[in-house]
């Protein structure tokens, strides 16, 4: 085969999944104004228009656009992605299909950590929050990592799984412990524990996004040193790739990116499992392309989801993460049927 033959398939290559993910971000933006305009109350696109250009805080609607409809799509927009990038980070640096936050107990120390700040230290704080999550996000990651590499064979899929689900459950039964003690705090709390976007204002994510997309951004510098990384760490080392440095990099991004969304929105699970696959099936292994497929997707599944928890049981509403587990749980069997994850 000629070397023009080559190029020439890479750069068709690439035009075709340049072409993808142009459709992707108009989706975004088409289930975004679904987001504004679907709900119990019908909002037109006329509407969302006018309230941008011509506010009229006498009008039911463009109140209801500026002060819940909009914080509340943008907010699940971002989640969405960073939770799957999240996800499509462990997966690579484990090469494990299983690997996300929720899976691997992230979500459920930072939730913890939440919920002791909420109750004990009597806190309304969401900048106490955020640090309190992104504590118990690093704690958990940490521990994960610890016991999936004690063992003569080192990291393992399955004892990472393992370790996941272990800890998983130690942090949720603290967590209920802490309620015991304190069922006042239930109420406060309760929404964290489910998963929402409900009732979230901008001024509850400002202080986030600069982690949050310095997280997504060291995310893309970050992927060609991954992609090696994914022929095996023994190459990786030889091509003058360090991978340790990898690995902690790879760390805080998830730490920052999952502690952030719950500090957020609460425990939203399936999102960081689900996405990186079809991703990956829709452009490959180089996680360039993963980590932009994912970040779009991501926040498609969580507008969709969002939308959807508005009338599954009309005209009360259910929890995005109990929609986001009714695809999630599914899947996850399926993998695991599938014989993907081997020891």
């Amino acid at each position: 085969m000629k070397v023009s033959d080559i190029v020439t398939g890479v750069m068709t290559n690439v035009k075709w999944k340049s072409i993808g993910l142009f459709f992707l971000c108009m989706i975004v933006l088409l289930c975004f104004v679904g987001s504004i305009c679907f709900g119990v109350t019908d909002i037109s696109f006329r509407d969302i228009i006018n309230a941008f250009r011509h506010y009229d805080e006498t009008d039911s609607n463009h109140v209801i656009i500026k002060t819940t409809r909009l914080s509340r799509a943008i907010i699940a927009l971002i989640i969405g992605a960073s939770l799957a990038i999240a996800g499509a980070l462990m997966q690579a640096l484990t090469r494990n299909p299983l690997a996300s936050p929720s899976i691997f107990g992230i979500n459920s120390g930072a939730i913890f950590f939440v919920v002791l700040a909420t109750i004990w230290f009597s806190s309304s704080s969401l900048v106490v929050y955020m640090w309190f999550a992104f504590f118990g996000a690093a704690i958990s990651a940490f521990i994960v990592y610890f016991l999936g590499s004690i063992g003569r064979d080192g990291i393992g899929p399955i004892k990472l799984v393992l370790a996941g689900a272990a800890i998983s459950a130690l942090f949720n039964s603290f967590t209920q412990a802490l309620l015991v003690m304190n069922e006042k705090g239930l109420q406060e709390v309760l929404f964290w524990l489910t998963g929402s976007v409900a009732g979230r204002t901008l001024d509850m994510l400002y202080p986030l996004l600069p982690f949050i997309f310095g997280a997504i951004l060291l995310a893309f510098l970050i992927t060609p040193a991954l992609n090696i990384m994914m022929s095996g760490e023994d190459v990786a080392k030889g091509l003058g790739v360090r991978t340790t440095f990898v690995k902690v990099m790879v760390g805080l991004i998830v730490v920052c990116l999952a502690g952030a969304s719950v500090a957020v929105a609460g425990a939203i699970g399936f999102v960081g499992l689900i996405i990186p696959h079809i991703a990956r099936f829709l452009v490959g292994l180089d996680q360039r392309w993963v980590i932009a497929y994912s970040g779009c997707l991501g926040a498609i599944l969580l507008l969709i989801a969002d939308i959807s928890a508005r009338f599954f049981v009309y005209p009360a509403e259910i929890p995005i993460g109990v929609m986001t587990a009714f695809i999630g749980i599914p899947f996850f069997i399926y993998i695991v049927r599938k014989g993907v994850v081997n020891g």
